[in-house]
């Protein structure tokens, strides 16, 4: 179970990963130990997976996202764990309805993306088709959670049931 402190705890490391447990501590009203055993645990129990920097592709030089859906004969046979072993895929998501999967991707220049649906996705067992939406602008991209909503639905469900009571 996630309780207020460790979301606080995770909201403040979403944003800075770096942040020292002191810092942390200090600002949810810890003591430092306290933070870090529960860093620990949520650890412990894959909450927090890992740590990453994140970079800017653009200034790497990998300034076009695509996404890619692909089509397939069979759902499974290993696919899914050949998509995701191409470094240029950043996603692999396993979709319903027509497709697939969707894959997010990234790529130098449209000639790369080209080479990279050519040579690595459209020549694995299995695919049949692929359609690929390139995109012009992000305005948006994270990898953080909306943490402040966890109890949101369940306090609805709540409301709902009490009013079914009545």
């Amino acid at each position: 179970m996630i309780d207020d402190i460790d979301i606080q705890i995770l909201n403040i490391i979403q944003v800075n990963a770096r942040i020292a447990n002191a810092e942390i501590a200090r600002q949810i009203g810890l003591a430092p130990s306290a933070v870090l055993e529960r860093l620990r645990k949520l650890e412990e129990r894959g909450v927090v997976r890992g740590y990453a920097a994140e970079l800017d592709a653009v200034q790497i030089g990998f300034g076009l996202t695509a996404f890619v859906f692909v089509r397939t004969n069979e759902c499974g046979e290993g696919t899914d764990e050949l998509l995701a072993k191409i470094p240029d895929v950043l996603e692999v998501h396993d979709v319903a309805g027509e497709d697939s999967y969707l894959l997010k991707v990234r790529a130098k220049d449209p000639q790369s993306l080209a080479r990279l649906l050519r040579e690595k996705i459209k020549v694995l067992p299995n695919v049949l088709s692929t359609r690929t939406t390139v995109v012009l602008q992000t305005v948006k991209e994270t990898a953080a959670l909306p943490l402040d909503r966890i109890n949101e639905d369940s306090s609805d469900e709540q409301k709902q049931r009490g009013r079914k009571g009545k």
